[in-house]
């Protein structure tokens, strides 16, 4: 798949089919997530990959919106220090390791969700994090149940000139 189709095919993905995914594939994303930018070269982020299905049931639990995770054929958890004073630059740069990961799986064909995590220690015990680390979100991974993924021709999304703004709003 080229850059553009993969922007313009990765969706959330809630629902996943059995198919496993590679350890290939699984290290490929990983490893977009690695060479992901950082404020200053912080790399502020540790990734565990989980494929275990226990672990992904339980994980599931750690928040509301993070049900899909108990079917995805793996999952990856986002993990930083929890110190206060990283803040919002920390905040940006696992945004952008978030869609490193979420595009390089898309061009693989391999579907992605995101969900946020409520119950700290919950993650922690599932995860094994050691004290002094936080897991900040997990993203799903699998192969979309529904159907592949494919550059979407009709996007849910405002109008390009409602949002995009030239020189002054």
């Amino acid at each position: 798949m080229q850059t553009w189709d993969a922007i313009t095919s990765r969706r959330n993905v809630r629902s996943f089919s059995d198919q496993p995914v590679s350890s290939e594939h699984l290290d490929r994303v990983l490893e977009a997530g690695r060479r992901t930018p950082s404020s200053r070269n912080t790399q502020p982020w540790d990734f565990v990959l989980i494929t275990d299905r226990g672990q992904l049931r339980e994980l599931s639990e750690v928040w509301v919106g993070a049900a899909h995770v108990a079917h995805a054929a793996a999952a990856i958890a986002l993990v930083i220090g929890d110190d206060p004073e990283q803040g919002r630059r920390v905040q940006f740069d696992l945004g952008q390791a978030t869609m490193s990961v979420m595009l390089a799986a898309a061009d693989l064909g391999i579907g992605t969700g995101h969900a946020g995590v409520a119950d700290q220690d919950l993650a922690r015990r599932v995860l094994g994090l050691p004290d002094g680390k936080t897991c900040a979100f997990l993203i799903s991974l699998g192969y979309p149940a529904d159907r592949p993924l494919t550059p979407l021709k009709r996007p849910d999304r405002r109008p390009f000139d409602d949002v995009v703004h030239r020189g002054r709003w």
